[in-house]
């Protein structure tokens, strides 16, 4: 299984989103709950932020491979998680 990274910024809507629709697709399929994703606020880790290539947050990179930036769907990050149990 493939680890997410996922930068986020707090308080920021869009991410806030992001975050209620992983839950979700969490609570439905068992086994999106067991993929690690590691959360980076990217004002607290800014060393972290600076080493990867995104504009926008959220944006999800599964195994340093950006798979989803900017306004999140269910769909988009359904193929971030389906990308990361490969």
């Amino acid at each position: 299984m493939k680890k997410i990274k996922l930068f986020y910024i707090e308080g920021c809507p869009h991410c806030r989103k992001a975050f209620k629709i992983l839950e979700e697709l969490k609570a439905k399929n068992p086994q999106y709950s067991k993929i690690d994703v590691e959360y980076i606020d990217e004002n607290k880790d800014v060393v972290s932020a600076n080493l990867y290539d995104y504009y926008y947050v959220p944006t999800f990179f599964v195994d340093d491979v950006k798979m989803h930036e900017g306004v999140p769907t269910k769909e988009k990050i359904e193929r971030v998680l389906q990308e990361a149990i490969k």
